[in-house]
């Protein structure tokens, strides 16, 4: 006896027309997702670039350093900010100390605040020594005084204007 014929099985049916597509479909949205996560590396890029720009401290004129350590020193009273403004040697910086800390003193002693702003910035160099002549005007939050009095600043180019000293002239 003869064991019986395997029935044929049908052929596999040929792929469904939806394969092809699903793969141009896969392939159409990687690349989507490739070119899109490139625009957001390159915005990223181009935002980092212009956040530096922007936060770059500028010392390349000495009027410039002058008007950011004034910022920094007496209106933000930022120590750490206003030493990206000075010189490494040869600091002298103790009249302007004493100024702002009888700003403070004052504050703290009559209950006020004292605003401090300057202007007239006139630079003299020679070489990579200068100084900045400036008027600060120290004001009385009730404005019942204004006092202006001339300062100079001794600059140095060191890597960019420092400041390296700051004196009231009489």
């Amino acid at each position: 006896m003869q064991p019986p014929n395997p029935t044929p099985q049908p052929a596999a049916p040929p792929p469904a027309a939806g394969k092809p597509r699903n793969r141009r479909l896969r392939l159409i949205l990687a690349m989507g997702a490739g070119i899109l996560a490139l625009l957001c590396l390159g915005g990223v890029g181009v935002f980092i670039s212009f956040y530096d720009e922007a936060t770059k401290i500028e010392r390349s004129k000495p009027d410039a350093v002058v008007d950011q350590f004034l910022r920094a020193y007496l209106v933000n009273r930022d120590d750490k900010e206003a030493e990206l403004f000075t010189c490494k040697n040869g600091l002298d910086l103790t009249h302007i100390e004493a100024f702002r800390t009888d700003l403070q003193s004052r504050e703290s002693r009559f209950s006020i605040s004292i605003q401090v702003v300057w202007e007239g910035l006139r630079v003299s160099t020679a070489g990579t020594r200068g100084t900045v002549s400036v008027d600060l005007t120290r004001t009385l939050s009730d404005d019942s005084e204004e006092i202006t009095k001339p300062w100079e600043f001794a600059m140095v180019d060191e890597d960019g204007w420092r400041v390296c000293g700051a004196v009231e002239v009489s």
